[in-house]
């Protein structure tokens, strides 16, 4: 075991609650800016609304928060970052949004105008 530093915790700068896109957006930047920061997350997995994972039948994964995040993959931010370095993988299904309807019916937009 390894006894604590002595002395009091450094000092912050800034701390960010919650480990979303948001969140952890904002924390490299504010990091990449010289400044000390802490990202306090409640779940065991950082990511938020942009988290998935397999939730129901094999190989199928799911978004825990949103349906689609179009404007992500675009993000200024996440392309000037090595995201992929830390595991990101962008999924981008044949039909990126789908809505069940009454009746087992469903609306699916595909990729293509003339599918859809």
């Amino acid at each position: 075991m390894t006894a604590p530093p002595a002395g009091p915790p450094p000092a912050l700068d800034a701390v960010i609650v919650g480990a979303g896109p948001n969140g952890l957006s904002a924390a490299v930047t504010l990091a990449r800016a010289g400044l000390r920061v802490q990202v306090i997350e409640a779940r065991a997995q950082v990511g938020g609304g942009l988290s998935s994972a397999p939730m129901t039948l094999p190989g199928f994964v799911h978004d825990f928060g949103s349906a689609i995040h179009p404007l992500a993959a675009a993000s200024p931010a996440f392309r000037q970052w090595p995201l992929h370095a830390f595991g990101l993988d962008w999924i981008h299904p044949d039909a990126p949004v789908a809505h069940p309807l009454p009746g087992g019916r469903s609306v699916t937009l595909e990729r293509d105008l003339h599918a859809t």
